[in-house]
């Protein structure tokens, strides 16, 4: 039985799109913060289907957030998160996106306390595979490949999320003087700044595999800043504990993490690597999502109650993987913030945190602060940044 959220959603009108999101949408809770902003669960009114909404602050990296938008609306595929429009409204813009009930990879390891088995990563990683194929197809890069970048829908299906740090791949652009990513699943050609393409991704596919499986990235447990120095220099990551995972498994992780880009293995390829090609369908991952559904529903009442046992503290922690596939909370290495993350500037030579999962190290002296204003002419009421057309309707998971 299709879900809610699977629906095809119907062309928003011109009426739609001249009045307030307010009056369109209903806001049904905080699913968490993306980058550059917290994503809401919404009710689109009239055709009764689920949505996420991103409610980004225009007074935050503008040009990035147009970046974002310009490369979802781009993609069309069932592996990519789809993208159905924007507004302003105030000082927030709405980016309005599709709704993938079950949440990230990461949420889900996390609410369950545990790491995953081999059929539930082979799986995800199919699908993920499936997404970066077509990206890559379309010259892109999506940079920032992780367990909390990959989403789930209710019924299993991945699809690849938060484009904040994607780029599309020209001729300049290959060649930026411009660290983008997450530390820790950063390709060693990327932190190196000698140019990068495509297969940058693969690398952190193979860093996401093992987060899959262990818990944390390689080095997840120093600091990022510490981390960024022994990518480039240190041999290729593998797993703690190899006897617990099978031949091909293993063999999947060392021909994503090679070291020279040149050497390294490309989407299209690894489709047809034994570990993925004998993937199960995404029914092995409902038992995962139904039980960390469960827990979120404990923690959700809970919390109603006043009793803040329920809640997991160990967001923004470091999950170390036991013998038994559980995983505990450790803070050593991590930012104490909500994130875990640096963004680090060349100039100023500091560290600041934030929510963005997501580090920059921009030395890049193209534009004065690295941000775009909001012009005037989107400073009262609100605007729609896309035509009805971007309001395109969903076709349903194959």
């Amino acid at each position: 039985m299709s879900n809610q959220s699977d629906l095809p959603l119907p062309r928003l009108s011109e009426d739609h799109l001249a009045k307030s999101p307010e009056e369109v949408f209903d806001l049904l809770g905080k699913l968490g913060e993306g980058s550059y902003g917290s994503v809401y669960k919404s009710l689109h009114k009239e055709s009764g289907q689920v949505l996420a909404i991103k409610q980004v602050p225009v007074d935050t990296d503008l040009q990035e957030i147009i970046k974002e938008i310009s490369i979802m609306q781009q993609c069309d595929s069932p592996y990519i998160v789809k993208y159905y429009g924007s507004y302003f409204k105030n000082t927030d813009l709405w980016i309005v996106m599709e709704y993938c009930g079950a949440g990230s990879v990461a949420d889900i390891m996390r609410l369950r306390n545990k790491v995953l088995n081999e059929e539930e990563i082979a799986t995800i990683l199919y699908y993920t595979l499936k997404g970066l194929e077509y990206l890559h197809s379309k010259r892109k890069i999506h940079r920032d490949i992780k367990a909390g970048n990959i989403l789930l829908n209710t019924e299993g299906h991945a699809k690849l999320a938060d484009f904040g740090v994607a780029g599309q791949l020209t001729d300049t652009m290959a060649k930026r003087n411009t660290v983008i990513g997450t530390p820790y699943w950063m390709a060693p050609e990327v932190i190196q700044e000698i140019g990068y393409d495509c297969v940058a991704d693969i690398w952190s596919l193979g860093i996401t595999a093992l987060e899959m499986a262990e818990g944390k990235p390689p080095y997840g447990d120093i600091h990022p800043m510490r981390a960024i120095f022994m990518i480039p220099t240190k041999p290729p990551p593998s797993f703690r504990n190899p006897d617990k995972w099978s031949p091909e498994f293993i063999d999947f992780v060392s021909k994503c993490l090679v070291k020279n880009p040149e050497q390294r293995i490309t989407a299209q390829e690894l489709l047809e690597h034994e570990f993925v090609r004998n993937a199960k369908p995404v029914t092995v991952l409902q038992k995962m999502i139904l039980e960390a559904k469960e827990i979120q529903e404990e923690q959700t009442l809970n919390t109603v109650n006043g009793d803040e046992s329920g809640e997991d503290d160990q967001e923004g922690g470091t999950m170390l993987r036991n013998d038994e596939g559980t995983m505990k909370g450790s803070q050593a290495g991590t930012l104490q913030s909500e994130s875990g993350t640096v963004i680090c500037n060349s100039e100023a030579s500091t560290m600041v945190d934030s929510d963005l999962g997501t580090m920059v190290i921009n030395e890049s002296e193209e534009e004065d602060d690295g941000t775009m204003k909001r012009q005037d002419t989107m400073s009262s009421g609100v605007s729609s940044l896309t035509s009805v057309s971007s309001f395109v309707s969903k076709k349903p998971d194959k």
